[in-house]
């Protein structure tokens, strides 16, 4: 039976091994562990984007700060050195800050998050980090009447937010912007770009190292408590500690049920030739997403290959997480698949790497940044699909909120947006937490099956079935 695809026999595909963008990219030099108890001003836990953002911004605005960054494998190892290379302006639990706090709050959360994507692009080029950006905007197509549906929806709720530089295309003019089969209707926005994630966070690590930084590999944090950070090796005492996690945060004591890991997989093909990439077209390189409910996205990358992403198996019982990106052959198949629904053209495409990392996701699905002052313990975390940029702003948040509680600048912009110090109940414990995540997936899953099948104009009702059980409304 034909499956569509070449007769040569499939390239077998790299499972694993952190990801693909390590694979290319290399592994660096393995920096030293703590050597022993120390002090610092401000401790941060967690080498990835998070925390090196705040390294780097708090040095930049106090140079005489002594700040320690503790990971617990390399930098870059979580969802930094993973993600599918997607700089976007997506806010996690925007709508719940806009019933909580009021809309024009939550405008102003959008826009710092649309301003934060222009300022990741700004630092890496004036820090001569070569990580592949390119701005070409986001991209979310729909291909069903149901999704387009929600295109509609989606497209005039985000300019209800402050996107007046959104643009709404029927089919013939997405058709001339992008190859997706059967396209119905897509929405543009300029606040997207598309980057290498490995050379940004070895980068960044780079430039924070350059300004004094001090940053300890191979040194996981067991504990954190005012003013210390404990870890095998030894103990940080700091006036500030910094929990910058986000996927691994349940590692840490008392934090088990803090915020859950989710799960995300990837797979990225062969450099494609030429002459598929003028079926494709995609000239623009937009960061590219649909409105299926379970959330694929992909990315064009530097090399001409498609790397595309969602959710696999999204949450292991007792929020464990992966075991060096390693990914089950049926989402790799299923990753696959929709690739080829978008792209038929590409069935023949071999896939050359798959590979599996986690994010964080709070009991409320919202991302949050904060400081306790009586304490000096912040946090940011949270941010389900939309990591890359948002932790760029929780850098520059946290930040002022050191600035301000040691009484070296008053309150800004950044510390009045909502989603400060914002607080939500924690997980429930096993097999509830389990079963909310697994359900809710699966219903989503079933839903996006039925609206394909059926050709229905409205989102199916299990999707709305979804949301109840995961909570997000």
């Amino acid at each position: 039976m034909s499956s569509g695809r070449s007769a040569e026999p499939r390239r077998e595909t790299t499972d694993g091994g952190i990801s693909f963008w390590f694979a290319q990219a290399g592994i660096p030099a393995p920096r030293e562990p703590l050597p022993g108890d120390t002090h610092a001003d401000v401790c941060i836990v967690g080498g990835g984007y998070t925390g090196l953002w705040t390294a780097y911004y708090l040095k930049k605005a106090v140079p005489f700060l002594h700040i320690t960054v503790l990971e617990a494998a390399f930098c870059g190892y979580g969802a930094s050195g993973r993600h599918g290379g997607r700089l976007s302006n997506g806010v996690a639990g925007r709508d719940r800050y806009a019933r909580l706090h009021g809309h024009d709050a939550a405008v102003r959360l959008q826009r710092a998050m649309n301003d934060t994507v222009g300022e990741v692009v700004r630092a890496v080029a004036e820090e001569k980090i070569d990580a592949d950006v390119h701005r070409g905007g986001a991209l979310d197509v729909a291909y069903t009447p149901a999704q387009l549906a929600r295109l509609k929806d989606h497209h005039s709720v985000e300019i209800a937010f402050g996107e007046r530089d959104r643009v709404l295309r029927g089919a013939r003019e997405t058709a001339g912007r992008i190859g997706v089969r059967g396209a119905v209707g897509s929405t543009w926005t300029p606040h997207g770009a598309r980057l290498h994630p490995v050379k940004l966070v070895t980068g960044l690590a780079a430039a924070v190292e350059a300004l004094g930084v001090t940053v300890h590999e191979s040194t996981p944090v067991t504990e954190i408590r005012p003013k210390h950070a404990v870890t095998p090796y030894g103990t940080v005492r700091a006036p500030y500690v910094l929990r910058c996690t986000e996927g691994y945060t349940a590692g840490v004591k008392g934090h088990r049920r803090t915020w859950i890991p989710l799960h995300s997989s990837m797979i990225v093909t062969e450099p494609l030739p030429a002459a598929l990439w003028e079926t494709l077209g995609w000239e623009g390189r937009e960061i590219l997403g649909d409105l299926a409910h379970t959330g694929p996205h992909a990315t064009r990358t530097a090399d001409d290959r498609i790397a595309l992403g969602g959710r696999g198996v999204p949450y292991r019982y007792g929020s464990r997480t992966d075991d060096d990106g390693r990914t089950r052959p049926a989402t790799v198949e299923a990753l696959r698949g929709h690739l080829v629904r978008l792209f038929p053209a590409t069935a023949g495409a071999a896939v050359d790497h798959a590979w599996s990392g986690v994010t964080g996701a709070a009991r409320d699905w919202c991302a949050s940044v904060g400081l306790d002052r009586s304490t000096g313990l912040g946090w940011a975390g949270g941010y389900v699909d939309s990591g890359v940029t948002t932790a760029n702003l929780a850098a520059r948040t946290l930040r002022d909120l050191i600035q301000q509680d040691s009484g070296q600048a008053g309150p800004t912009g950044l510390t009045a947006l909502p989603w400060v110090n914002h607080r939500v109940r924690r997980w429930e414990p096993e097999p509830l937490r389990w079963l909310t995540v697994h359900g809710a997936n699966t219903a989503r899953r079933a839903a996006d099956r039925r609206e394909t099948a059926t050709s229905r104009a409205d989102s199916d009702p299990l999707a709305r079935v979804a949301d109840r059980i995961a909570g997000v409304r």
